[in-house]
């Protein structure tokens, strides 16, 4: 699943190296990002003094869970993590205890971006490492040329949507736009985009 997470109230607790990398995580996504800790790193207040996020440098109190949708927890206290864990389940707020997988709504996926394509490896919360090996595979597989392809998806789909092909034509050229040879088409620098002219003839 993946949630949108742009205007949502993010609260990160913890502000160390782990929290710092959750943060990262989260800043390109659009959402409102609060962050409480007693103390923060570089990085962190970087971006609070670039108004990125909001950090408050104070202890975790159970009413900075009012009107979050999703709770991410990286502090040093296994009891406070479990503690903010059982407050935000009680108000219905999606939780991840970084590095406890039974403290988890949700699970951080390793994620390999290429634009708009987005492949995400998750080994529920077991080995982290082995996540972190399966994307460093798959970013050399799908190589940076897949941010452009899957951009020109996007706007080929919008035309065959609005065609006045069949929607069992709009169908099959859909397929064919995503298939290898289309693929390959397109990091040649050769317009994929020319089976929809013949198609839409």
């Amino acid at each position: 699943m993946f949630l949108k997470l742009a205007g949502r109230q993010v609260l990160v607790v913890g502000a160390g190296n782990v929290g710092e990398g959750k943060i990262a995580g989260i800043l390109d996504t659009g959402a409102r990002i609060r962050v409480v800790a007693r103390e923060a790193t570089n990085a962190v207040h970087d971006w609070s003094r670039a108004g990125q996020i909001e950090l408050e440098l104070r202890s975790f109190s159970a009413q900075d869970l009012d009107g979050v949708f999703v709770a991410v927890v990286a502090t040093a206290s296994p009891a406070l993590n479990e503690f903010i864990y059982r407050e935000a389940q009680l108000r219905g707020v999606l939780c991840n205890v970084v590095d406890v997988p039974e403290l988890c709504d949700f699970f951080y996926p390793a994620v390999v971006r290429r634009g708009d394509l987005q492949i995400a490896i998750s080994t529920s919360g077991q080995s982290p490492s082995l996540a972190q090996k399966l994307r460093q595979q798959l970013e050399q597989q799908f190589g940076p040329g897949y941010a452009d392809w899957v951009a020109e998806l996007g706007e080929t789909r919008r035309l065959v949507q609005a065609s006045d092909l069949t929607p069992e034509r709009k169908r099959e050229l859909l397929h064919s736009l995503a298939s290898r040879e289309a693929l390959d088409a397109s990091l040649a620098e050769t317009p994929a985009l020319v089976a929809i002219k013949g198609a839409s003839a």
